[in-house]
């Protein structure tokens, strides 16, 4: 059997496959399928200068301990400000378009196919534009920590969660500036005498 379920030579689980395909999926809790090629996109955003349709591919098909997720990008527009990830480590792949990467080292036009890793820590800081003409649309996977705790150097922004990355189970979510932060023990008093 091979990893996610499939044996070679065996398609009955999937009936949309061809026999020469040689993939069988295991359909005992009948999990829903995803398709990078003809996605659902299921978490789009909106807003000036960060506009995307996305895709989150690895909770469709899912996944509990990776994250996918397809995001075409319309020109001129980029996907999240530059930043950091502190828990959860990210792999970019680049289907179709030309979109503008920053990364400690600057901005760079990436080519269809190119694969790119993000570090955990401000090594892996990064960013990603569409300045191409036509949408682009990239792969990224990554895994799924919690707590996790993202930093933003442009802004000297921090943000805290304690879910995973994208996903929108309950929990905390907060941004701060990093500039506002204070001493552990600041307003902290110990606690008041215990009577017996």
């Amino acid at each position: 059997m091979e990893a996610g379920g499939a044996r070679s030579g065996d398609t009955s689980g999937r009936a949309d496959l061809p026999p020469e395909t040689g993939i069988w999926v295991e359909r005992g809790d009948n999990p829903r399928m995803a398709n990078a090629y003809q996605p659902d996109f299921d978490a789009d955003q909106d807003r000036e200068g960060f506009t995307y349709r996305r895709a989150k591919l690895g909770r469709q098909a899912k996944s509990e301990k990776l994250g996918a997720s397809l995001y075409e990008i319309p020109p001129g527009q980029a996907t999240f400000p530059y930043h950091a990830h502190s828990a959860n480590e990210e792999m970019l792949i680049v289907l179709s378009g030309q979109p503008h990467l920053r990364t400690p080292d600057g901005w760079r036009e990436l080519a269809e196919g190119e694969v790119v890793a993000f570090r955990v820590g401000e090594d892996g800081a990064h960013q990603l534009q569409n300045r191409g003409a036509q949408h682009a649309r990239v792969l990224v996977v990554s895994t799924m920590i919690a707590p996790e705790v993202n930093l933003y150097p442009d802004t000297g922004k921090l943000m805290a969660a304690t879910r995973a990355p994208g996903a929108s189970d309950e929990g905390f979510q907060e941004a701060y500036r990093r500039e506002q932060a204070t001493d552990y023990w600041t307003d902290e008093e110990p606690p008041g005498s215990y009577s017996r």
